[in-house]
C-alpha cells in the first residue's frame, strides 16, 4: 500500500491544500468523501469559525479529514485546543518551526505533517518528529519559498535527504503530474489550484472564474520583502509593480498590501483591488467542477499515464 495512503488511511495519496479562504469543510470534506484527503484551512478563521468548520465536516464526511495550521497564526492555541477537543486526527502544519507543537500534538494521537519549501527545512522538520513532509516547490499558489527551488528540482532533493513519507506540492494539478511527482521520489501529492475552482470551495466565484481564464504569464511571486506571494496579476498587482519600480520600501510595501487583501480578492470576488493568491498551474484549468469529479479525473490519468509509461520503451543507441 502507498505510504501516504496508508499514514493517512485514505484511499488516494492525494491531499487537498489547506488554503485560505477557499478550504472550508465542503471542500474538505467533499474531497475526503471521494478517497483524498481533505485540509479545512484554519489561517483565515477565527477560533469559533474554526470549531464550526470542523463540526460542519464531522458531520458531512466519515473519513479522515485534517487541518492546515500556519504557526504564525495569532491565537494557534485555541486552535490547537479545538482541533484537540474535536479528535482530528491530522495536522498540516506551515510557516514556522515544526518543533514548537508537533510532540503536543502527537501525544494527542494527531498525524503531523510540516510544508518547506528547502532541503535544510525538511531535515528539521523530521528532527523535529513529523510523520511525513510537504515540500512546495515555488510554481505554488499563495505565500511561498524565497529561493524560487521549482517541484521538479525539490522533491528529489528532499526525497535523498529524508526517510519519512513526502508529499510533492506546486504545479501539480492533473494526473500526468501526479505521476511525474511520483516517479521524482515522492510519495503523494498536494494540490492546491485545482482546488480552488471546485463547486465546493468557499472562494467567491469571481475568483474562480479568473482561475479558469488565466493564462500562461498571468501569475508571479512578488513581496518577497515581505513574505513571498504567488499573486493573479490585477490592478492590486500593478500597484505593487509600480511601488518597485519607485523603490519603495519594505514598510511602503507593507502599507501598500495593508490588511484583508486576501479576503478581499479571494473571498469577497474583488478582483482590482484584492490579492488573488493562485498557483502557475491555473494556466491549465478551464472549467469549475465538483470536487469528486477532479479527483475521479486525476486518478483515470495517473493509471492512463502509468500503463503508457510501462510499456514505453526509450532506445537510447538510435
Amino acid at each position: 500500500m502507498n505510504k501516504i495512503s496508508k499514514l493517512f488511511s485514505v484511499k488516494y495519496p492525494i491531499v487537498q491544500a489547506g488554503m485560505i479562504w477557499c478550504s472550508g469543510w465542503e471542500l474538505a470534506s467533499a474531497v475526503s468523501n471521494a478517497g483524498g484527503l481533505g485540509l479545512i484551512g484554519s489561517g483565515s478563521m477565527y477560533p469559533e469559525i474554526l470549531d464550526d468548520q470542523i463540526t460542519k465536516c464531522k458531520k458531512a464526511t466519515n473519513k479522515p479529514f485534517g487541518v492546515n495550521l500556519p504557526m504564525l497564526y495569532p491565537d494557534i492555541d485555541k486552535h490547537i485546543e479545538t482541533i484537540i477537543r474535536h479528535k482530528v486526527p491530522i495536522v498540516f502544519t506551515s510557516a514556522g518551526n515544526p518543533k514548537t507543537w508537533t510532540e503536543y500534538l502527537k501525544k494527542e494521537g494527531i498525524i503531523v505533517v510540516h510544508v518547506v519549501s528547502g532541503v535544510k527545512f525538511a531535515q528539521k522538520a523530521q528532527d523535529a518528529g513529523v510523520d511525513a513532509i510537504v515540500a512546495e516547490g515555488f510554481e505554488a499558489g499563495g505565500h511561498n519559498g524565497r529561493d524560487e527551488t521549482t517541484t521538479f528540482c525539490l522533491i528529489p532533493k528532499v526525497a535523498r535527504e529524508i526517510q519519512i513519507p513526502l508529499i510533492a506540492a506546486g504545479g501539480i494539478a492533473t494526473g500526468r503530474g501526479m505521476l511525474a511527482a511520483l516517479n521524482l521520489g515522492a510519495d503523494g501529492v498536494q494540490i492546491g489550484s485545482r482546488f480552488v475552482a471546485t463547486l465546493e470551495s468557499s472562494a467567491h466565484q469571481n475568483f474562480k472564474e479568473s482561475i479558469i481564464k488565466a493564462e500562461e504569464g498571468d501569475t508571479l511571486l512578488t513581496l518577497k520583502e515581505l513574505t513571498p506571494v504567488r499573486l493573479l496579476k490585477n490592478e492590486f498587482y500593478s500597484q505593487v509593480e509600480l511601488a518597485y519600480k519607485n523603490a519603495a520600501s519594505p514598510q511602503q510595501l507593507n502599507d501598500l498590501l495593508g490588511r484583508g487583501r486576501a479576503k478581499k480578492g479571494m473571498y469577497e470576488g474583488d478582483l482590482v483591488n484584492g490579492e488573488l493568491e493562485i498557483g502557475q498551474v491555473s494556466s491549465l484549468i478551464s472549467e469549475i467542477k465538483p470536487a469528486a469529479e477532479i479527483i475521479e479525473e486525476l486518478v483515470k490519468e495517473f493509471k492512463r499515464a502509468q500503463k503508457e509509461q510501462s510499456t514505453t520503451k526509450f532506445n537510447f543507441n538510435d
